[in-house]
């Protein structure tokens, strides 16, 4: 399954970051505003993958088809915009992670819904990303996951065939997005994972508890 790999692709929010403190702190900066308590970052953490939808949900208990959702998501954007690299790093093991797969050759990229409005300045922010040879935003193409476009234009920036990439993520539209561009596909259950009960019902190939675990996935394909 992993074998012949030549790239690996991943989902940003939850997967390669830790951007939770500042998603849930745009959106509690709302709450407090309106004279609400402040909620702590547990309430918020689990879904920050599903960004203002989720924040807003979190903070308000509203869906998108709520009257004045749009105006309170351009709020949160607007909150979001102007702290979203204060406290975000990369998760633990990510740094060393990404400088490994470089060393044996293979490339890296990233495929997330967040739009290029946030995507481009914060990962050209972080050092992290300079040798990212793909970042793919949610409207860079003209379908988010989990279609499969989005993984499919990573590959072509790559160079590559979409069955030589793998892409990581922490939801389940990224294995289903994954799988329908015929990736290989591994779920980081590190990650935010949303209001799922049960990571193994998304039938992603692997998982990994710690971002180092898929070194160790491409090495026992290497050695097969």
């Amino acid at each position: 399954m992993f074998n012949d790999v030549r790239a690996v692709l991943f989902d940003l929010d939850g997967t390669l970051i830790d951007s939770a403190p500042d998603l849930g702190a745009a959106a509690d900066q709302m709450r407090v505003a309106r004279g609400l308590p402040s909620l702590p970052l547990d309430a918020y953490r689990p879904m920050c993958g599903a960004g203002a939808r989720g924040m807003l949900g979190v903070a308000f208990g509203i869906t998108p088809d709520a009257p004045g959702f749009q105006d309170l998501r351009e709020e949160f954007f607007r909150n979001y915009e102007q702290r979203m690299t204060r406290t975000t790093q990369a998760f633990p093991g990510i740094a060393k992670l990404v400088e490994a797969l470089r060393e044996r050759g293979l490339g890296w990229g990233v495929v997330t819904n967040k739009s290029m409005r946030f995507t481009g300045p914060l990962t050209a922010a972080m050092p992290l990303f300079a040798t990212a040879g793909a970042v793919v935003g949610g409207d860079s193409t003209p379908h988010p996951k989990p279609h499969p476009a989005p993984l499919l234009e990573a590959a072509r920036l790559l160079g590559l065939q979409p069955r030589h990439c793998v892409y990581v993520g922490d939801d389940e539209r990224d294995i289903v997005a994954g799988k329908a561009a015929g990736m290989p596909t591994v779920a980081a259950t590190y990650g935010y994972l949303g209001s799922t009960h049960d990571v193994r019902e998304w039938k992603a190939d692997a998982h990994i508890a710690d971002p180092l675990e898929l070194l160790a996935l491409l090495n026992r394909a290497d050695a097969a």
